[in-house]
């Protein structure tokens, strides 16, 4: 028999059963169920076998990643089925495919040993075959079971083990489907199979070995191909962890010593165990993780506290945990102790050529007419992975005229430097996707996707196609999550580009991203038309900054402004001593923390702001009278504590989420300032503790969460959306929920634990699913509907 290599696997499963003991119960939902989980199964179509299908059915079997062998009555009374399971051992024994025995309605040991009715079954055919063939099924079925499988006897009903046989055929192909994540990347199985060497799997030890190597050269590629291996293979590792950017968390957090330890501990801890985990103390990790056998990944890593924090001693993790360091600095894999290191060198210069070729034609090699122009692109990009990759696809698609254009300015730009060889790649976008990549590097990596549309919509920049562009040039990755990632050499890149614009005159640039640069531009009133964005983390500011009153007045452009405060329980050191007289009206985001003074510039019309965060400010009044809002989706003035009414929002029919919590002296909210917001998909008072009530006469039609929870002074039942799902009112004095609640026919969710005023709860719509009434007065409820996952009833009980 050929080897499976030379088999391409066209389903997933293929089943082996006797129709007349299975076909019209079992097996329809048995498909029915593989279908629902996209799992791909041979059907033979209900057609009446006969040798001239044989060759069909042969063939199945050996295109299929795994055989489910449903071991019944009959089954070793068919010649067909007996037959088939011969086919299917021998291609387990060949070609390694899973074989899953089900046996359904017949006993493990009167498969294994032909007896009992199984066995009666099978003599009677066996009586009319060839000693040669009877020895050949008797092989097979003593074989399979001696397998491990699903015995029906020890379940009540065949939908609960279908079920479970699904999910295991899921976890089965999980390991045996090779993944194709990293199939067309160039050297890396070469990568991949010498550090499985290096990692020594048999090995019962705890072992630490680190992958060393410049920037951009495939560290992190290699890596993760690795673990995905390794945590796909159907290995005994108990947990698994690829923790990213090591290093981002210490930059972005300005964190060291103690503090770091404890915060990067916390996310290991949560991200490993995959749920969120707050500790006290560093001796947490180790006893968690002491006796978990472990795989590995910290990426990125550039401090030697990093390490510490994270792997102190192998004495942390159990027997055989295997641990993998990527970083660019060897010393400090020498510094903690790994003496195992595996340098990724540059690739030879025709695995170079290939990796260019890829991204340029989508191709090992080069079409005619290109070859040269090919190779000569490959030794300009120096050899480095990234700069190939990103330089590729920056010719990607030109024609060979353009090619030769371009080279000459390659030679005379690259230099052997990385940053010069992107900054080819940026000067081959045309205007508007300079601007958008200098709008990611500056404001926007690491946000939503489609936050960055919403807040560059109805501008020149054409977002929706130049993110497309930036990703086709691999200047940006937006993963599945949504959320936009851009390689940190280009983010420095485009910072250094904004830099040149005017190095001597941060206020004549198009972004400020330098923490002391603004506080000069903002104290000496130095801003210029010229400046779109600021972006300043205020804790990283040394002392106060007192902000000149026209600070903003020569910004006329500004369209970003994020004054943001890293750790908020810091003194506010960005002061208005004199107050503020003008924000440019073109503003699209807004977001001032620790607003210091009591209400916004009088003259300031937000015509174009798509967000506004003011959150713990110092507002008393946001603004007067009507404003035209119709951008407005997104309004944040938690915290501002003394804010006491929200001004009239009618003009923000735009807005989808509104986030009031603990502004503690906000008393009544007007119905002018609700009654328009017919998109407002999220409503959050929480902890407004002087609010007495909500306007009753509107009806938000796409509300879908209500949070007034901590809301103690709120008596009367906020009747504000009969599209609300999520509503959570507990901890206030409410003492009646109205009847009108049955109107609410979407209502998931209703929390109203700690409401110690409430006695009585009239019949809930059938969509309740959960119903919290934990530390009420409510001693009856009546639900219209047969099924309830969660209730808390009497007291402290649920």
């Amino acid at each position: 028999m050929a080897s499976s290599s030379s088999h391409p696997r066209r389903y997933h499963v293929f089943p082996s059963f006797c129709g007349e003991d299975v076909r019209r119960n079992f097996l329809s939902h048995f498909h029915k169920e593989l279908q629902l989980n996209g799992i791909d199964a041979f059907k033979d179509g209900g057609i009446k076998r006969s040798r001239s299908i044989w060759p069909e059915l042969k063939q199945a079997i050996w295109e299929s990643r795994v055989s489910i062998v449903v071991l019944s009555k009959n089954y070793g009374g068919s010649s067909w089925c007996l037959d088939e399971l011969v086919e299917i051992m021998e291609c387990k024994e060949v070609s390694g495919q899973t074989v899953m025995p089900i046996f359904y309605g017949v006993d493990p040991t009167d498969v294994r040993k032909q007896s009992g009715d199984f066995g009666k079954s099978f003599d009677t055919i066996c009586h009319v075959r060839t000693e040669e063939e009877r020895q050949r099924w008797k092989q097979a079925l003593t074989s399979v079971a001696s397998i491990a499988g699903d015995c029906s006897s020890k379940w009540d009903n065949d939908a609960v083990m279908i079920e479970r046989i699904v999910t295991n055929v899921l976890q089965e192909l999980n390991w045996c489907t090779p993944s194709k994540d990293f199939k067309d990347l160039v050297g890396l199985e070469a990568h991949v199979s010498n550090l499985n060497s290096m990692l020594c799997l048999d090995s019962n030890e705890v072992k630490i070995i680190g992958i060393w190597g410049p920037a951009g050269i495939g560290k992190t590629t290699i890596a993760r191909a690795l673990y995905n291996q390794l945590s796909s293979s159907g290995d005994d590792f108990q947990l698994n962890l690829f923790m990213e950017n090591v290093k981002g968390v210490q930059r972005r957090n300005e964190l060291h010593g103690y503090s770091l330890k404890l915060h990067l501990q916390e996310r290991f801890l949560s991200e490993i165990f995959n749920q969120r985990t707050k500790i006290s103390h560093l001796g947490v990790a180790q006893e968690r993780l002491k006796n978990q056998k472990a795989l590995v990944v910290l990426d990125d890593v550039d401090g030697l506290e990093q390490l510490n924090a994270l792997i102190d001693t192998t004495e942390w993790f159990g027997y055989g945990t295997r641990i993998i360091v990527t970083t660019e600095d060897r010393q400090l894999l020498k510094a903690h102790g790994i003496n195992q290191v595996y340098e990724v060198g540059y690739p030879s210069q025709g695995e170079a050529f290939k990796i260019l070729c890829r991204y340029a034609f989508g191709d090992n090699s080069a079409p005619k007419g290109f070859y040269d122009l090919a190779t000569e692109v490959t030794k300009l990009a120096g050899d480095l992975p990234l700069g190939l990759s990103v330089l590729g696809a920056s010719l990607r698609g030109l024609s060979k005229e353009e090619w030769i254009n371009a080279i000459p300015r390659l030679r005379t730009s690259l230099n052997g430097k990385i940053e010069k060889l992107l900054g080819v790649c940026y000067d081959g976008l045309d205007e508007k996707d300079k601007t958008l990549f200098l709008h990611v590097a500056c404001l926007f990596n690491g946000e939503k996707v489609d936050r960055v549309k919403q807040l560059l919509a109805k501008s020149a920049l054409d977002a929706d196609f130049g993110l497309k562009v930036l990703v086709d040039r691999s200047l940006i990755h937006i993963y599945a999550d949504g959320y936009i990632v851009m390689h940190f050499l280009l983010q420095q890149m485009g910072k250094e580009i904004i830099r040149g614009q005017c190095i001597n005159d941060p206020g004549r640039r198009q972004f400020l991203v330098d923490a002391q640069e603004i506080s000069d531009v903002l104290v000496d009133e130095t801003g210029t038309k010229n400046v779109l964005g600021i972006s300043l983390d205020m804790s990283e500011l040394d002392d106060e900054v007192y902000i000149s009153v026209k600070a903003f007045k020569k910004m006329t452009n500004l369209q970003f402004l994020r004054l943001y405060n890293h750790f908020p329980d810091e003194a506010v050191k960005l002061q208005l001593p004199h107050g503020l007289d003008y924000l440019p009206r073109k503003l699209r985001l807004l977001h001032w923390d620790s607003y210091p003074i009591k209400c916004m510039p009088s003259k300031f019309r937000p015509e174009f702001l798509v967000e506004l965060t003011l959150r713990d400010s110092k507002l008393v009044k946001l603004w007067e009278g009507v404003q035209p809002l119709t951008s407005l989706t997104y309004m944040d003035l938690s915290a501002s504590k003394n804010i006491k009414d929200i001004p009239n929002l009618s003009g923000a029919m735009n807005m989808e989420k509104l986030y009031l919590r603990f502004c503690e002296n906000l008393v009544t909210v007007s119905s002018s300032s609700l009654q328009n917001l017919n998109k407002l998909k999220v409503l959050d008072m929480s902890c407004c503790t002087k609010l007495k009530a909500l306007p009753t006469n509107i009806n938000l039609e796409s509300l879908s969460i209500l949070n007034l929870r901590g809301c103690s002074k709120l008596k009367r039942f906020p009747c504000i959306s009969t599209q609300v799902q999520f509503m959570s009112l507990g901890e206030t004095a409410i003492e009646k929920v109205p009847s009108l609640i049955r109107l609410c026919s979407r209502l998931v969710s209703l929390e109203m634990a700690g409401c110690k005023n409430l006695k009585t709860l009239p019949p809930v719509p059938a969509s309740i699913e959960i119903l919290d009434l934990s530390k009420t007065r409510v001693e009856f409820i009546y639900v219209d509907h047969m099924h309830m996952p969660f209730i808390c009833l009497f007291g402290d009980r649920c």
